[in-house]
């Protein structure tokens, strides 16, 4: 199958298109090739079409991180190209953006290449400190929050400070916890 080359035409959470051109107009292929990635967990509903050789594979979003990892597990086992990365959230958009206009500023300033050459070693030592589970934005997210509950909550007529401090656990929780394996029972459907 390393002759097909799928290809991810678009992702976001919960929906994965994929193109395989070698496949289009063969509805049987397709659908052969539907059955393997109806393996992945929290599949939940697998569209192929003959007509533009394309798969749609929606997926259960809460187990998002355990789908993109039995699909680029698929992409190794079968032998294609690259495996798909996950759709990026906005917050990882907004820290992508943020580096590039550093790296940016640091081509055209000394100054400002040793402050970004600072905060990726920092960066890079917090993550091999931690074993890749803590970066350098939970740090700072988490001393915002820190100073936020000492400065401002002790003097503030509303207790802001506990509603940042729950925010802030409740995402801490979330990000961390692994979700709960469900039976994936996909249904494949073929479109015209």
């Amino acid at each position: 199958m390393t002759h097909l080359k799928p290809h991810i035409a678009h992702q976001a959470p919960g929906r994965l298109r994929m193109k395989i051109p070698a496949a289009k107009g063969n509805a049987e292929l397709l659908q052969q090739i539907g059955d393997t990635f109806g393996k992945i967990p929290g599949i939940e509903e697998i569209i192929v079409n003959p007509i533009t050789g394309s798969i749609v594979l929606h997926y259960d979003t809460d187990r998002h991180d355990e789908f993109h990892g039995g699909l680029q597990q698929h992409y190794r086992q079968q032998a294609y190209a690259e495996p798909p990365r996950p759709p990026a959230t906005e917050f990882d958009s907004l820290a992508r953006k943020i580096e590039e206009e550093a790296e940016f500023l640091a081509q055209n300033s000394a100054s400002a290449r040793a402050v970004v050459d600072m905060f990726k070693s920092m960066d890079r030592n917090i993550k091999s400190a931690t074993n890749n589970n803590v970066d350098l934005k939970i740090v700072l997210a988490g001393g915002i929050i820190l100073f936020t509950v000492f400065e401002v909550g002790a003097t503030a007529a509303t207790p802001v400070w506990v509603t940042l401090s729950l925010f802030a656990m409740n995402h801490f929780i979330e990000m961390h916890s692994h979700p709960q394996a469900r039976p994936a029972t996909p249904v494949i459907v073929k479109s015209p």
